[in-house]
C-alpha cells in the first residue's frame, strides 16, 4: 500500500495544480456506491489504457476504485491538500 499511497500523492498533486482537487474529491464521494464497476471498466480497458498510463498507475486506480476503504483514503488526501 505505500507505493499506492506515494501515486496517490502523484494524483493529488497533479489535481492540485490543475484546481480540481476539490472538485475531484466530491465527484469520488458521490460516486462510491459504484466505484466497483468503476474498477471492473478500468481492468476491461487495461490494454488500451496502458499507451496512456503506466501498470503501476493503472492498478493502483483498480485496487482505489475496488476498496471503499481505500477510496475515502484517497478522498482524505485529496480533502486535506491545501487548494492554491
Amino acid at each position: 500500500m505505500d507505493e499506492d499511497q506515494h501515486i496517490w500523492r502523484v494524483w493529488a498533486n497533479f489535481l492540485q495544480r490543475w484546481g480540481v482537487d476539490q472538485w475531484a474529491a466530491s465527484l469520488l464521494e458521490s460516486a462510491e456506491p459504484v466505484s466497483l464497476l468503476g474498477a471492473q471498466m478500468v481492468y476491461m480497458v487495461q490494454p488500451y489504457l496502458r499507451y496512456a498510463m503506466p501498470d503501476a498507475q493503472l492498478d493502483a486506480l483498480s485496487r482505489l476504485l475496488e476498496e471503499p476503504q481505500r477510496l475515502r483514503a484517497f478522498i482524505t488526501l485529496l480533502r486535506e491538500a491545501p487548494s492554491q
